[in-house]
């Protein structure tokens, strides 16, 4: 039986390792370094710890269950972590010293499609194969990067199932789709502004109406004169974008101010905890995510994504009683394929690496992983869940919907 607690220790190293030539160290120890820096302070701390948890979960199961097998060897994971402090600079020097100091040959990715930037430069310099599970910005996968490979669904997709959701809705009860007022509030950095480029898409898909186009500041604490707006304006949809503090933020506000609004759409609702904080304030917030434990996908190490879900919450005490939130499953993904990749290579050689790692095509209880020449993952959809009654529920694309759609929201 798997023992969480038992072997995660085993699976995270804190402390700086001596620096020798990393496939000396794998062949004589039979492990294979992996290093991250990632978020465990700062503006993306909670996102982060969530990453960290999801990564510290898949090496331990796979260690527990033998290993990685290359030819007649087995090897086991561990990890170098660094706090990049949600500082793209920061994460750029860590990238370094975890290559050049500690020997590091085989990359995790940062918390962030900020954080990611920093790094893939210098993952890029020195070929450096890096599976990241938390950068979407689709600009990401325009530099011509060979080394990069992301599990995630790239960020123009995040919300832009909204707009066909607010438009089908309004379709259903007699109104042309012109007549849907659309707010939309978005943190003005990458990610966001990614996720803004695949709204705008669609609401010229489908024909909504713009009333509101806000691009905030950077670390979301006050979103008052968007909301006065939004009181003003009465729009039929707000979207929203600005990661876990804008979430906080944009639901703290909307109840404040007594807003009445019929759909709010956002991302990062799970990281943000907004049942936990807010409870039934956030009843019908329309909720962008890349995974769901509802979703019939599974693998051969992990189960079915109700399964490793079940894990989860009875192994890792955080998420007992909360939703285990997509970040952290898409981190344990990550390491999956790196497993699966390095199965497949036969080899600790890292160029052999990045080639099965280009080559992957991976059925895995987060969903189906396949990368196109830029490294981004082709494969998986992403989905809406609304919270209905405390719970996340999955509600669009109806292929994969459990229930119903409430609107308008309570």
């Amino acid at each position: 039986m798997f023992h969480y607690r038992k072997v995660i220790a085993a699976a995270t190293l804190t402390t700086a390792l001596v620096a020798t030539p990393f496939t000396a160290y794998a062949a004589d120890a039979g492990t294979i370094l992996l290093g991250s820096a990632i978020s465990l302070t700062g503006k993306y701390a909670t996102a982060g710890h969530h990453a960290k948890t999801g990564y510290d979960f898949a090496i331990a199961k796979i260690n527990a269950a033998g290993g990685v097998k290359i030819g007649d060897k087995s090897y086991k994971f561990e990890v170098k972590y660094y706090d990049d402090e949600s500082t793209p600079a920061r994460g750029g020097q860590l990238a370094e010293r975890l290559i050049n100091q500690d020997g590091v040959q085989y990359m995790l990715g940062p918390y962030s499609s900020g954080l990611t930037k920093a790094i893939a430069p210098v993952t890029e310099k020195y070929q450096i194969p890096m599976v990241e599970a938390e950068g979407a910005s689709r600009s990401l996968f325009n530099k011509g990067y060979k080394y990069l490979f992301a599990v995630l669904s790239t960020s123009e997709q995040y919300l832009a199932s909204a707009v066909a959701l607010a438009a089908r809705v309004a379709k259903e009860n007699g109104k042309a789709p012109g007549d849907v007022k659309v707010a939309l509030a978005f943190e003005n950095d990458p990610f966001s502004l990614d996720v803004r480029a695949g709204v705008m898409d669609d609401i010229k898909k489908h024909g909504l109406t713009v009333v509101i186009d806000d691009k905030l500041p950077r670390n979301l604490t006050d979103m008052t004169p968007t909301m006065t707006k939004i009181k003003a304006k009465k729009p039929d949809l707000l979207v929203v974008s600005g990661h876990s503090k804008g979430a906080g933020t944009a639901t703290r506000q909307i109840a404040e101010m007594k807003l009445s609004i019929p759909m709010v759409a956002m991302t990062h609702c799970e990281s943000a905890d907004l049942v936990g904080k807010y409870g039934a304030t956030a009843d019908g917030y329309l909720c962008a995510t890349q995974w769901a434990e509802t979703l019939t996908y599974k693998d051969p190490m992990f189960g079915t994504a109700a399964e490793f879900n079940a894990e989860i919450k009875k192994t890792v005490p955080a998420y007992a009683t909360k939703s285990v939130p997509y970040q952290l499953a898409q981190a344990s993904a990550a390491v999956y394929v790196f497993k699966d990749a390095f199965e497949r290579a036969g080899s600790l050689d890292k160029e052999k690496l990045r080639d099965a790692l280009a080559a992957t095509d991976l059925a895995t209880f987060y969903g189906q992983v396949k990368f196109s020449e830029a490294g981004n993952n082709i494969a998986k959809p992403m989905v809406l869940r609304q919270i209905q009654d405390g719970k996340y529920n999955v509600v669009a694309p109806v292929d994969y919907a459990s229930h119903e759609l409430q609107w308008p929201r309570k």
